[in-house]
């Protein structure tokens, strides 16, 4: 199949502060377990590795709400995540977790291993500290105003209403979450990973993998152009893996240096040949395979260390820069390990319309879909893969499942399936019928049926699953054609014969599509199997055979694969959703116009909300000038994430303006974009650059900038707002 010998596939491993909703599914466990059923169907050496990732702030937020310790947290959700995945048939290897013995000693031997070869560079810098609680904090623990859209809870590193990425010194007015007092800046010490001098490498590793998607690409290609800086991988924290340099205390290692390390101990965990590892005093978790001879790798090490195994990581996209950039570093950097092949990132899953949302509780979670859709995993599996986000954001929602149930699972797939079975159950009592003779449309039948298995293993060597899947379905409803075209139930009277051929080559069929439907609905795929009484040691390629239903073969009785899902059932999950919209009004109809958004300095905001500002006097308002203006040119600030610098004609001049809005268009996207700019505020110097002006921007529920454009009318450059 390929150059080979074994496969390592992970799957992103999930925070253990809350339970799993569609959009972590769509984004990269499903994706993942259809590869890795696929591979094992080929009869590839695979493992697939995830776990909880049990460590970081969010882990003792939660802790902290609900009253308890960050281990009975990780616990709690290590259990509900692992049995939702188990359920749901994401078919791990091993499901670890961070906070083990054996990861604690693997995640302390990596750092050692960097620490004594000089990589690490110690630094001491600047960070927010609360004196009250005398304890430096962490990015989850200091919210404050967001510059960008004024929102009064947003956290030091990311404000969750408009999405933007934050540091803690952006915050206006920062509080510590202990306290609630003001934090000061206070020295402390901690290990940097020296990205800058590791890029030339990192350059190299990302120039050789142009086959990767385009999304992964550009992300990456947008950190290193901007050029890569040294990034701490410890933290002055109490809940992690402690730092291992003697006579430090209070720190442990940065949880994006700790959890990759997790599929590595989680590896190493599942080859592991005493299942007492997390309860041995010896050792403290050790690896007890022994007995090699020299220079022979352990077996964990073949799929971490050997040449000849491919590593593949499948996550969403927000996890981009940590998987091609941070995890390979360190790597680089320790030396012995292989580097990912591949890293098949996938864009985000909305719901009905909107982004998910944990905290307004704007989700469709695991669980809860699996007691309220029993033995209906394989519905959510077909479309969530049908409506997955491979190239671009993608929407789910119920009316979708619903159609997607009914219309394709129900009236295409289980049709023919159905019809098939029911048809041999009465015309030969179960057992396949031999085929007699072949016409020219049987044998076109069978050629392209030949075709299927590679078409389908094309699309998923290469990430296409949505295009996989198509192809599955195609399958499908070209048995539903030859049936419908040759109409057994007509012909029986009067030609028993042909009726023989028609009913072998549809069980064919049956039996083929048993095989290739295994990594998409493998409940569905077990199911039929048990019903046609096939050979379960089949393999992938089994499914170029016509033959795998011999003349004679007893098929089991048969019932359907699939159930409608009743319009009541899919009124109560909108109204769910519709429940916790009115819940949340107030924060997602929020929308707010932004008369400038920047990197230096506090905005000026207008707020839409349920209260206005204000009065201010007509005259305040009319010393705004408020004109249309058309962007020529537009070019990202070098950097920076946020910011791009245009030239704007205002009708009286061309000037420049500084402006927020490069993480939300491109340039070359908005090149004869009309806007509205205020023109009279005085200039000022941004990124040394000097702004004459600010474009308006207005900002929709999902966070998003959007232009506040005149272009739909015909009106001159120059003209005045009033």
């Amino acid at each position: 199949m390929s150059k080979f010998k074994r496969y390592t596939v992970t799957a992103a491993l999930p925070y253990a502060n809350g339970p799993l909703h569609i959009g972590h599914l769509a984004g990269c466990y499903l994706p993942a377990d259809i590869y890795v059923r696929y591979l094992r169907s080929n009869g590839e050496l695979v493992k697939f590795i995830c776990g909880s990732d049990e460590h970081g702030v969010p882990i003792t937020i939660k802790a902290k709400k609900e009253g308890t310790t960050p281990q009975k947290v990780v616990d709690k959700y290590h259990k509900i995540m692992g049995d939702a995945f188990d359920e749901f048939g994401i078919s791990f290897d091993i499901y670890a977790r961070t906070s083990s013995k054996i990861h604690h000693k693997t995640a302390t031997e990596f750092f050692n291993t960097l620490y004594q070869k000089g990589v690490f560079k110690e630094e001491i810098t600047e960070q927010y500290f609360d004196e009250k609680a005398n304890q430096f904090l962490a990015d989850r623990y200091i919210v404050g105003t967001c510059p960008k859209c004024a929102n009064e809870n947003a956290y030091g590193d990311q404000c969750e209403s408009c999405g933007s990425t934050l540091n803690a010194t952006d915050l206006i007015n920062p509080k510590s979450t202990f306290s609630g007092e003001k934090p000061i800046l206070k020295k402390t010490k901690n290990w940097f990973l020296p990205l800058d001098t590791l890029q030339p490498q990192i350059d190299a590793y990302i120039d050789s993998h142009k086959e990767w998607k385009t999304n992964v690409l550009g992300q990456c290609k947008s950190w290193l152009s901007s050029g890569l800086q040294p990034r701490a991988m410890t933290r002055d924290l109490d809940w992690g893996v402690k730092v291992p340099i003697e006579g430090v205390e209070g720190k442990v290692l940065y949880v994006w240096f700790d959890a990759p390390i997790g599929y590595i101990s989680a590896t190493k965990e599942f080859f592991n040949t005493s299942k007492e590892i997390n309860n041995t005093n010896e050792g403290d978790g050790a690896n007890l395979i022994s007995n090699l001879k020299p220079h022979e790798k352990e077996e964990w090490e073949l799929y971490w260390k050997d040449k000849e195994t491919k590593l593949v990581h499948f996550i969403g996209k927000d996890n981009i820069v940590f998987h091609c950039i941070i995890f390979p570093a360190m790597l680089m950097a320790e030396g012995s390990y292989i580097l990912p092949e591949a890293v098949p990132a996938n864009e985000f899953l909305n719901l009905e319309g909107n982004k998910i949302s944990t905290s307004r509780n704007w989700a469709v979670w695991l669980h809860e879909y699996l007691l309220e859709f029993t033995n209906k995993q394989d519905a959510l599996r077909y479309t969530l893969c049908a409506n997955a986000p491979e190239t671009k954001d993608n929407d789910f929602t119920w009316k979708d499942f619903q159609a997607k149930n009914n219309n394709e699972l129900v009236a295409i797939l289980g049709n023919f399936i159905n019809r098939t079975l029911v048809l041999t159950h009465k015309y030969y009592d179960g057992k396949v019928p031999e085929a007699l003779e072949f016409i020219k449309a049987d044998i076109l039948l069978l050629k392209e049926l030949s075709k299927f298995p590679e078409k389908i293993s094309s699309s998923i060597k290469q990430y296409r699953f949505r295009e996989a899947l198509a192809e599955l379905m195609n399958l499908a409803r070209l048995g539903n054609k030859f049936l419908a075209d040759n109409e057994p139930w007509i012909i029986i009277k009067t030609d028993k014969n042909r009726v023989q051929t028609i009913m072998n080559l549809s069980l064919q069929i049956v039996a083929n599509l048993t095989i290739l439907m295994e990594p998409f609905l493998p409940f569905t795929s077990k199911k039929l199997a048990t019903m046609i009484n096939l050979n379960n040691n089949l393999k992938w390629n089994d499914a170029t055979r016509t033959d795998l239903l011999l003349p004679g073969h007893q098929i089991n009785p048969s019932s359907l694969l699939f159930e409608k899902v009743e319009d009541e059932i899919i009124d109560s999950q909108i109204l769910k959703l519709n429940n916790s919209k009115i819940d949340n009004q107030s924060e997602i109809n929020k929308s707010n116009i932004l008369l400038n958004k920047n990197e230096d300095a506090s905005p000026i905001v207008i707020n839409f909300k349920n209260e206005a500002k204000a009065d201010i006097s007509f005259d305040d308002f009319n010393k705004m000038d408020i004109r249309v203006g058309t962007i020529l040119e537009a070019e990202r600030v070098p950097k920076t994430d946020k910011l791009m610098k245009l030239l704007i004609d205002t009708g009286i001049d061309k000037r420049t303006v500084v402006s927020g809005i490069a993480a939300y268009y491109k340039p070359e996207e908005i090149i004869g974009q009309k806007v509205s700019i205020l023109v009279n505020l005085a200039p000022r110097k941004i990124k040394n650059i000097e702004s004459q002006g600010m474009i308006l921007m207005a900002e929709n529920s999902n966070g998003e900038l959007c232009f506040v454009e005149p272009s739909k009318l015909n009106i001159n450059n120059g003209a005045s707002i009033k």
